[in-house]
């Protein structure tokens, strides 16, 4: 995950020409992000929010910034306040549309921070979320059957799965190849749109790999 923030954050912060307010402002918060200021990113990202209302980009990075911090952190206090802040910026954007959510970004984004939960604690949360974010990873796919993302994200989650059980891997290995297939033809709507994802589809096709 850290490798793709890096990634993305270097294709944003190259942009160069006439800028919007809100264009410095999302660079300037993903400059702080690949710096590992992630209280000062997420403050940034935050203040863009409560200017750009019907945006949902900035929400989203709110929530990104800490669900990744949360999975980089082993201190329970913490994974607590960090996805406690992810989910509050997620609810925003979810929360205007909650009948029938029409954005496959945002149920990525809430599966990973139910997946963070169950990595802090396994025992506690795997029973209780595993199957509600395969749920929520099939609703992304049903909307967006091409989002990388979704499809690499919910077999990463199923591999964890699978292995922990002692299944075979095989048949989420072929979807990881499927999505890297999907991350060559996929094109963001603007630079800061979501476009993480490969970097770690790449190295989970390599431990796919290994088990051939």
């Amino acid at each position: 995950m850290t490798k793709c923030i890096i990634t993305l954050v270097f294709f944003v912060t190259s942009l160069v020409g006439a800028q919007t307010q809100y264009e410095q402002g999302m660079q300037k918060a993903f400059a702080l992000w690949g710096e590992g200021k992630t209280t000062e990113a997420s403050a940034m990202f935050e203040r863009i929010a409560s200017a750009e209302k019907n945006n949902w980009l900035p929400n989203y990075y709110v929530s990104m910034v800490n669900t990744t911090a949360a999975f980089q952190t082993k201190d329970k206090d913490k994974v607590a306040a960090l996805l406690g802040k992810a989910q509050e910026a997620l609810n925003i954007e979810l929360d205007k549309n909650p009948e029938n959510p029409e954005n496959p970004e945002l149920l990525v984004l809430q599966a990973m921070i139910n997946t963070a939960w169950i990595v802090s604690d396994p025992m506690t949360n795997g029973m209780k979320l595993s199957a509600k974010t395969i749920e929520i990873y099939n609703k992304a796919l049903a909307i967006a059957p091409e989002n990388p993302r979704a499809l690499f994200s919910k077999a990463e989650f199923e591999i964890g799965g699978a292995r922990y059980f002692g299944n075979d891997t095989k048949p989420m290995c072929a979807e990881i190849d499927k999505a890297i297939e999907l991350f060559a033809k996929f094109k963001p709507e603007t630079p800061f749109h979501p476009s993480w994802g490969l970097d770690r589809a790449l190295e989970a096709q390599k431990e796919c790999n290994k088990k051939k």
